[in-house]
C-alpha cells in the first residue's frame, strides 16, 4: 500500500493523518503552520483521496500503511498526528511500534469502540452514487435528506469528483468503508505506549469524553488532554489558529 502524500517544510518529520471521509487537504492549515519548523508529511489514508483502494481497512492494516510509508521515506522516528479515524490509526501505530514514534498527538477521538452513527449518511452516499449527478451542488442536494448540517454536507461532497474519463463518482472507496465500518468504529489495542501523548478535544464534541479516561490512561499512561472551548469534532477547521498553536507547543516542549 503506497499512500499518496505531500511533503512541506524541512526539519524533524511530522506525519498528519486525516479522518473518515477526509483527505490530506483537510489538515492543510495545520500542515502550513508546522511546516515553518518541521518536515510535514500529509497523508491520504487508504481508500481516501488519491491513495489506492483496497478491499479491507482496519487499524492494523492502516497502521502498517503508515510504517510502510515511513520505511519508504527512510524515516526511523517521527512525530505523529491523527484526527478521528486518523487518530485511532496513529494510536495503533504507537502501540505496535513505540520505538518509531517520538510524540503522539490525537485530535478528538478516544481509543474506544463507538456506535455505528454513519449508517444514514452512508445510505445517502449510496443514493448519490446511484443517481450519479454531474455536479457537486446536485450531490449535496441529494444528500440533504440524509444529513442536516451544511458543513458536513460540504465536507462529504468534496469527495464527489470527475474521474479521468469525465464520469462523476465518489473518489473514496465507499464499498470498502461500508463493508468495514465495524472495524472503523472499533477500539484500538496493544501494549501501552509510554511516550508523550496529547489528546485535543473539542469542548462541544461528544467523541472524547471524561468517561473514557480509564481506557485512555490504560493504553497511554503519560497522556494529557487539552480542550478547545467552542469547537466541535472538526476543531482543526473551526479554531485553526488555536489548534495549530496547541499542537506546535506540544511538539516543541
Amino acid at each position: 500500500m503506497k499512500l499518496k502524500h505531500r511533503i512541506k517544510g524541512e526539519g524533524e518529520p511530522v506525519i498528519l493523518l486525516h479522518g473518515l471521509f477526509g483527505s490530506l487537504d483537510n489538515l492543510g492549515s495545520l500542515a502550513r503552520a508546522l511546516a515553518e519548523n518541521y518536515k510535514v508529511i500529509s497523508v491520504d489514508m487508504r481508500n481516501h483521496g488519491r491513495s489506492p483502494h483496497a478491499d479491507n481497512m482496519n487499524y492494523e492494516l492502516m497502521a502498517a500503511d503508515v510504517i510502510e510509508l515511513m520505511d519508504d521515506l527512510a524515516i526511523d522516528g517521527t512525530y505523529l498526528f491523527g484526527h478521528s479515524m486518523g487518530g485511532k490509526t496513529a494510536m495503533q501505530v504507537a502501540l505496535n511500534h513505540p520505538e518509531r514514534i517520538k510524540k503522539l498527538c490525537i485530535a478528538d477521538i478516544a481509543p474506544v469502540a463507538y456506535s455505528h452513527h454513519h449508517e444514514v449518511l452512508l445510505k445517502g452516499m449510496c443514493h448519490v452514487a446511484d443517481i450519479s449527478p454531474d455536479s457537486r451542488r446536485d450531490a449535496i442536494e441529494l444528500l440533504r435528506p440524509y444529513e442536516a448540517e451544511d458543513a458536513v454536507l460540504s465536507f462529504i461532497a468534496t469527495n464527489w469528483r470527475k474521474d479521468e474519463s469525465g464520469h462523476w463518482g465518489w473518489r473514496l472507496n465507499l464499498e470498502a468503508i461500508i463493508n468495514d465500518h465495524t472495524s472503523i468504529m472499533s477500539a484500538v489495542s496493544g501494549r501501552p505506549y509510554t511516550g508523550p501523548v496529547m489528546f485535543v478535544r473539542g469542548g462541544e464534541s461528544n467523541y472524547l469524553l471524561s468517561q473514557y479516561r480509564d481506557e485512555i490512561l490504560g493504553l497511554f499512561p503519560n497522556a494529557k488532554v487539552r480542550t478547545i472551548e467552542g469547537a466541535g469534532h472538526w476543531l482543526h477547521a473551526e479554531k485553526p489558529e488555536m489548534f495549530a498553536r496547541i499542537v506546535t507547543r506540544f511538539l516543541a516542549d
